[in-house]
């Protein structure tokens, strides 16, 4: 029987298309049904389009419906992926503007910091109603794995609150370890690496080649190479203090910390414009701005643009059809994966959501113990845990207090902003983004009323220490031509 795949968000045409292809390079896999489902029926409509005429491109006998009704998608599904950006980009541009009026400047806020944590605000109310399709009118034991960002945050509830079990996926571990191959002048395939820690905190505590420890001169590599010294400022900075590279970006990593966005005039001694991921201000919303305006006009272009190949060589390094292989013809696959911790990492907090090794094969998943992180690397993914455990339970249960007590221990905020401010910041937020937060409609009547009352704390007249204008689809044309790309 072919199994069922179910993509929640499927107008996203980077994930989804590329998921897809990934699990049709597998024989066993290839007439595999895969339901498509979205609330934006133009980019589904698109989407399905162009799914449809890869998949006949290639000969391959897998099906695709698509629909906008979700449960529908759900019945039967085996495997079920989430790719959501809950409220969009419109909502995601609250998350970066108003913070940036109380000084809290951030170059992505999807995982931690204000913008992380009102983005599970958002998201989390739709995955576990997610859940709740899936528990109702999927296959028993359907596996949930989630794409969507705040990652840890997202997988924690819909460990707790969603009764269904959900894997969260991300590709920062790949990433990295491919910069630490390429420092080194090592081929990656022959690096033993232990990396653990949460999601975008994730902690290089071991790196061998041929049984020799080699985490000892990562430091010298980085600060000799050409690029990275100067993409990964931040990076590489916390790797002299603490001894051990870190996995997330440049920016996504100055932003989960209290240390390097701190003070406007210093930021951009420890970024690199040019490349969002490397510390702009609002980099990552500018490119996902231009993605879909790109996305939007360019698709009757890409209807003629010859197929993608679905070949071994192909696939791409994302962990969800590697997995789904694995579950379905008993082959080993190792990969790294947030799950609830269960004392795999034994100095943070068993119930929490933590990225680290595992295995997965017929049987199903196991995670092996790592032990204890360094101490430092303990400490700075502890004080993220615990932003972490009061915003997800106050997106559950629509906590105000317990949200504006989340947004005072982030690291980040808490440097910047005092308590007036960081409370009135929120209830700005809150109103901002009301459409979206069913479970705050009593308080945000209240939030407005504070903030009618005044006075106002968010008085900052800027667009960030390090912004970059949003590129004109007539701009990335003339881009792309530079580059020789289509």
């Amino acid at each position: 029987m072919p199994i069922k795949v179910a993509m929640i968000g499927a107008g996203s045409i980077g994930f989804t298309r590329k998921l897809m292809q990934d699990i049709l390079t597998v024989p066993e896999l290839e007439d595999t049904h895969f339901a498509f489902t979205d609330i934006n029926k133009r980019n589904l409509d698109m989407m399905a389009c162009i799914a449809a005429r890869d998949i006949q491109a290639n000969k391959k006998p897998a099906k695709i419906t698509a629909t906008l009704n979700r449960r529908k998608a759900l019945e039967g599904a085996d495997f079920v992926f989430s790719v959501i950006r809950a409220g969009g980009l419109e909502a995601f541009k609250t998350d970066i503007d108003i913070p940036l009026k109380y000084g809290v400047d951030q170059c992505v806020g999807d995982t931690l910091c204000a913008g992380g944590i009102m983005y599970a605000q958002r998201s989390i109310p739709q995955l576990l109603a997610f859940c709740r399709d899936i528990r109702e009118v999927a296959n028993r034991n359907a596996l949930f794995m989630n794409y969507s960002n705040p990652m840890a945050m997202n997988t924690w509830a819909c460990n707790t609150y969603g009764g269904v079990k959900t894997i969260g996926l991300c590709h920062g571990v790949h990433g990295a370890w491919e910069q630490i191959a390429e420092v080194l002048g090592i081929p990656m395939h022959e690096l033993d690496v232990l990396c653990a820690g949460i999601n975008h905190q994730t902690w290089f505590i071991s790196v061998k080649h041929k049984g020799v420890e080699l985490t000892g001169k990562l430091l010298a590599a980085f600060e000799k190479h050409p690029v990275f010294s100067q993409t990964e400022k931040v990076r590489i900075d916390i790797l002299r203090r603490f001894g051990y590279y870190s996995t997330e970006s440049n920016g996504h990593l100055s932003e989960y910390v209290p240390w390097y966005r701190k003070r406007p005039n210093e930021i951009k001694k420890w970024i690199k414009l040019g490349n969002w991921i490397d510390g702009e201000t609002g980099g990552y919303l500018r490119v996902c701005t231009e993605g879909r305006n790109w996305f939007e006009t360019e698709f009757p272009r890409w209807k003629k643009d010859p197929a993608p190949e679905y070949t071994p060589e192909n696939r791409s390094s994302e962990h969800g059809s590697y997995i789904i292989e694995a579950l379905t013809t008993g082959r080993i696959y190792r990969g790294f994966f947030n799950v609830i911790n269960n004392g795999v990492i034994s100095n943070l907090p068993s119930d929490c959501v933590i990225e680290a090794p595992g295995y997965v094969d017929g049987n199903g998943l196991n995670m092996p113990v790592v032990g204890d992180l360094p101490l430092a690397c303990a400490a700075t993914c502890n004080a993220s845990i615990q932003v972490q455990r009061m915003a997800m339970e106050a997106a559950v249960h629509g906590d105000v207090t317990l949200l504006k007590q989340a947004m005072l221990h982030d690291p980040l905020v808490a440097t910047v902003c005092n308590p007036p401010e960081i409370w009135q910041m929120t209830d700005a937020m809150l109103v901002a983004q009301a459409q979206w937060l069913p479970q705050y409609k009593r308080e945000i009547l209240r939030a407005r009323k504070r903030l009618d009352l005044g006075p106002n704390l968010g008085i900052r007249k800027t667009k960030g220490a390090a912004r970059v204008k949003v590129k004109t689809i007539a701009q990335i044309r003339q881009d792309n031509k530079k580059q020789g790309k289509k």
